[in-house]
């Protein structure tokens, strides 16, 4: 073992009581924190079965965008079992409503011995980490055990390249270790290249693949009964600080706004009651989605206080802004409003989507924004032109069309890699 690895595994062990620490400070506001603890430092290892297909998906944008990808495994290997792992309540949440008939866990903490024991108990027959989850020990253990993993819809952003080469010493050989990465973008594959991995793949994202499920598309039309007839801008995944900015511009707005609905769904689901207060100390009339009730005439802002339940959003509402894109965040999921067929819009914070967020502005489905004020008079903008709108909408399906199949080409990828392990 390396010395950079001695210390890495050195310094989990130091971070431990830290670790324990923030578990229990974010279980103040998401209890969910403190459950199945002992999985996340390797002491839960009791598979239910053996050499199934292993995905590591770390949250929920993660295990969605895996949805098309496992379609395709269980398709390929149809009585293999599924195990999935996660590291955040939500996308294990997820993880357990999309895939019932899964094992789902918490995939151990990087500590060496952790991941050395969680590949020997469970010895899947590949393993696929989704995006950017890269576990030097992890991934090591998987090699030292023939175990053939994949980085699949594998991003870099120019800011995570900058700081993996201040630890070359520990990613490069990890990287090296890979079986194969299917990268979404030929400048993910070169960032990819700058950080030694070998065998690179393009192909593309396999967030264009996912279907709407035909519940969401249900909830879509409970909630657009709820709203009624007024036009709805919905704000999603929005980050800490990005809600003031924008209940700010919706304030200076005036009487532009109308009967105009604003639509906040944050993205972590513990800033909830934080944003409520926000609202409430600008005199805007709030409403949440949970009481379950039809939004009130007076109503001026509906608070998504649900989790998973996105299209549903998106389906119930005119135009869309997409969070973490006001302030440096990197942008959320800029490719759900295109499979829904909404217009959307983010602002200049983009670099976890760059390639999307140049496609689909070139294909007329999304609009860039400078700052809160601009997106607000944007989308009043647009609220007041259907054919506007209708326009974008179709942008929008040009656009997802011109970017789909990425699954099936991964699919290739694991394919090849299994027949020469």
């Amino acid at each position: 073992m390396s010395w950079q690895r001695c210390l890495y595994g050195a310094l989990w062990r130091t971070l431990t009581p830290l670790i324990r620490r923030y578990l229990r400070k974010r279980a103040k506001q998401a209890p969910a924190y403190l459950l199945h603890w002992d999985e996340r430092f390797g002491r839960v290892l009791q598979p239910r079965a053996v050499g199934a297909i292993w995905i590591h998906a770390v949250s929920v944008g993660e295990t969605r965008a895996a949805q098309p990808l496992v379609a395709a495994l269980r398709r390929l290997w149809p009585d293999a079992p599924l195990l999935l792992t996660q590291m955040t309540p939500t996308g294990r949440a997820t993880a357990e409503a999309l895939y019932p008939d899964a094992e789902v866990r918490y995939l151990p903490y990087d500590y060496p011995q952790a991941a050395a024991d969680f590949l020997a108990a469970y010895r899947p027959r590949c393993g696929v980490l989704m995006e950017t989850e890269l576990w030097p020990n992890l991934i090591h253990a998987a090699a030292a055990q023939r175990v053939p993993l994949v980085l699949a819809n594998a991003r870099l952003s120019d800011k995570s390249l900058k700081g993996y080469r201040r630890i070359l010493g520990l990613i490069r050989p990890a990287m090296r270790d890979l079986a194969a990465v299917a990268a979404q973008t030929a400048a993910d594959a070169d960032r990819f290249r700058k950080i030694g991995a070998e065998n690179i793949t393009v192909c593309g994202n396999s967030k264009y693949d996912i279907e709407i499920p035909a519940e969401q598309m249900q909830l879509a039309d409970g909630f657009r009964q709820r709203i009624g007839a007024r036009q709805a801008l919905l704000c999603a995944s929005t980050r800490e600080g990005e809600e003031a900015l924008i209940l700010d511009a919706w304030l200076a707005a005036g009487d532009a706004v109308g009967d105009a609905l604003l639509v906040l769904a944050p993205r972590h689901p513990e800033r909830l009651q934080a944003v409520a207060e926000l609202a409430a100390e600008r005199g805007l009339k709030l409403q949440r989605r949970s009481d379950g009730a039809a939004v009130a005439e007076d109503t001026q802002v509906w608070l998504g206080d649900s989790m998973g339940e996105m299209f549903g959003y998106l389906g119930a509402c005119d135009v869309a802004f997409i969070g973490g894109s006001l302030l440096p965040f990197g942008c959320h999921n800029l490719i759900e409003p295109a499979i829904a067929g909404v217009p959307a819009l983010f602002g200049p914070s983009v670099f976890n989507f760059q390639q999307a967020a140049a496609d689909a502005q070139a294909a007329g489905a999304a609009r860039q924004v400078a700052d809160a004020a601009e997106m607000v008079a944007l989308a009043l903008s647009l609220l007041a032109d259907p054919e506007r709108r209708a326009a974008m909408r179709e942008g929008a399906a040009a656009f997802r069309q011109a970017h789909r199949g990425a699954s099936q080409r991964m699919l290739e990828v694991i394919r090849a890699t299994l027949d020469a392990s």
